[in-house]
């Protein structure tokens, strides 16, 4: 596991620490999204009615939803604009869960992490803003990707 996952002090309530290239960027209290589908279609054979024939056709992946975040960085935020101004940069994102002892980190399988494959902003959500603190605030990021894989 990597060294430079550590439980930074403003990401204490955030369970899930977001890696790109490498660096810590933000952390995040909640991850939806982890979900492979794959589509099929239904041939029947002409005579034969107790069963009907899946072809498999492709697999596709949610977009992966992250929420409640907060970052000393902004390059989550960065990374958002370039796609809106038409600069689509994917990237492989680790996102790790965090032991609630503020001591190293835990995967969601306890041995491996997981990585989501050429990822990128598709939509950005922000927070009330309030004038309490010097940390920048994400109340949702939802990225586009192209699957995940175990391991690094």
């Amino acid at each position: 596991m990597p060294k430079n996952l550590q439980r930074l002090d403003p990401f204490l309530s955030q369970m899930f620490l977001v890696e790109i290239d490498g660096i810590v960027v933000a952390g995040f209290s909640d991850v939806s999204g982890l979900q492979a589908e794959t589509e099929f279609e239904e041939i029947r054979e002409g005579g034969v009615n107790d069963f009907v024939y899946k072809l498999p056709k492709g697999t596709k992946y949610q977009n992966l939803t992250l929420k409640k975040g907060l970052t000393t960085s902004s390059a989550l935020w960065d990374w958002h604009r370039k796609v809106v101004a038409g600069k689509i940069e994917r990237r492989t994102v680790h996102i790790s869960l965090q032991s609630t002892k503020a001591k190293g980190h835990m995967d969601w399988d306890y041995n491996n992490q997981y990585q989501v494959l050429d990822a990128f902003p598709v939509k950005w959500s922000g927070p009330e803003l309030k004038s309490d603190g010097n940390s920048v605030a994400v109340e949702t990021l939802e990225l586009a990707h192209h699957g995940i894989k175990k391991g690094r």
